[in-house]
C-alpha cells in the first residue's frame, strides 16, 4: 500500500527542480535527481564530481548531507496534501562511513515515523558498488499553510 497523498511521477520531481522562482535550485546546482518512486520509498541519485569533493579529494560530508535531506524533504512532502501543508527539515544527521571519490551516490529514503505535525526518515546513501557509504535520519516539521486575507494585507 502506498504511503503516498497522491500519485506522484518523475516528470513532477523534475518539475519541482525549478523550484518557485522558476531559475532552479541546489538539487540542479547538485545534479540530483529523484529516480524512483516505490510505495513507501523515494531513490535520489547524485554524480560524485570533483565540484562536490572536500580538499582531500573525496565527496564532501555536507554534499551527502544535501543529498539525504533533498531526497527526505521530497518523501515528506509527497505524504501530505501539498494544498494545505508543506514540509521542511527540522533536524537532520549523518554519519559517513565511506569516502566516496567518483561515481553516483544513490539515496534511499523511507520512513520511520509519519504523524500529524513531523514526520522521520531514514536514508541510506550507497556508492556505484553498491556499499554503504552515509548513514542519514531527518525530521520533517508538518507545516499549514495560511490562507491569506483581505485582512492579512
Amino acid at each position: 500500500m502506498s504511503i503516498w497523498y497522491q500519485p506522484i511521477t518523475l516528470e513532477q520531481c523534475k518539475s519541482l527542480d525549478n523550484g518557485i522562482s522558476g531559475q532552479g535550485t541546489l538539487m540542479k546546482t547538485m545534479g540530483i535527481e529523484i529516480s524512483e518512486i516505490g510505495d513507501d520509498y523515494l531513490v535520489a541519485t547524485m554524480p560524485a564530481i570533483p565540484e562536490h569533493h572536500n580538499p582531500m579529494g573525496i565527496v564532501h560530508g555536507g554534499a551527502n548531507v544535501v543529498l539525504a535531506e533533498t531526497v527526505a524533504s521530497y518523501a515528506a512532502n509527497f505524504v501530505v496534501d501539498f494544498t494545505n501543508f508543506y514540509c521542511v527539515g527540522q533536524e537532520i544527521n549523518a554519519n559517513h562511513l565511506k569516502a566516496s571519490r567518483n561515481g553516483t551516490l544513490t539515496a534511499i529514503a523511507k520512513p520511520l515515523h509519519l504523524g500529524k505535525r513531523t514526520s522521520v526518515w531514514e536514508v541510506k546513501i550507497t556508492n556505484s558498488r553498491g556499499e554503504l557509504c552515509c548513514v542519514s535520519r531527518m525530521t520533517a516539521a508538518v507545516v499549514e499553510r495560511k490562507i491569506s486575507s483581505e485582512q492579512d494585507k
